[in-house]
């Protein structure tokens, strides 16, 4: 047995010796694979895409309850915005009534003057009802005939209420969104809460008459600040 000791400790040597190389060799390895990672060139992270907001053009509505700012949708309703921007431009609006007041559910103007005198108006334009914007309170929508989706002209109403049963295309159409109020709820509520009866062929008229008494766009620096206070 003595004699068997020194050969396994020559053995053992070896072993431990072996494990040691292969260590080493194991490490110079991964050395050189880092070497290699770290040289290949860093991957560019993709921007996103920039959102794209949509164009408003600012309006005012000043009436015998107070004055209503709206923010009209030159990107998703460029047929209807500017159907309704040509007629204030013109002065169309001034002086017409809200003839129709519902509690509720809407008020409706833009097309009659004082004694329900109904204004000539320019040609028909058509529905952009599937544009994304729905019929929620304080949005500002066009008014038409029924079963008659494109025949939308200068009348408007606003909601007072979430009207999602007018986004659904009943008679072949929704109603179609092109704008909705920034400012002014509390004259959208006044209005929309006034006392109203039937007067000739028309319903919901408010028994005291109700104005627009001018239609005009405001100023740059006002947008501005109504966008702002609507971000």
């Amino acid at each position: 047995m003595k004699k068997l000791i020194p050969i396994a400790t020559l053995a053992l040597g070896v072993i431990v010796f072996a494990a040691v190389a292969f260590t080493q060799q194991s490490n110079q390895s991964t050395a050189t694979t880092l070497q290699v990672a770290n040289t290949e060139p860093a991957a560019t992270e993709s921007k996103p895409e920039p959102v794209q907001e949509d164009k408003m053009v600012y309006i005012s509505l000043e009436t015998t309850k107070g004055t209503m700012f709206l923010a009209l949708n030159e990107t998703k309703a460029p047929i209807s915005t500017a159907n309704f921007l040509a007629y204030l431009d013109e002065g169309f609006y001034d002086n017409t009534i809200f003839h129709r007041v519902m509690k509720d559910f809407m008020i409706q103007g833009g097309g009659f003057e004082e004694g329900l005198k109904k204004k000539t108006t320019k040609d028909e334009i058509k529905n952009e009802w599937k544009n994304g914007l729905t019929n929620t309170r304080g949005t500002i929508a066009m008014a038409r005939l029924g079963n008659q989706p494109d025949s939308a002209t200068s009348q408007f109403f606003i909601n007072l209420a979430n009207n999602g049963f007018l986004d659904q295309p009943r008679d072949g159409a929704g109603y179609a969104v092109f704008g909705q109020i920034v400012k002014g709820l509390d004259v959208l509520d006044a209005i929309g809460s006034a006392p109203t009866s039937p007067q000739g062929m028309h319903g919901d008229v408010p028994v005291d008459t109700i104005f627009i008494k001018a239609a005009t766009r405001v100023s740059e620096e006002q947008a501005a600040e109504l966008a702002s206070a609507e971000g």
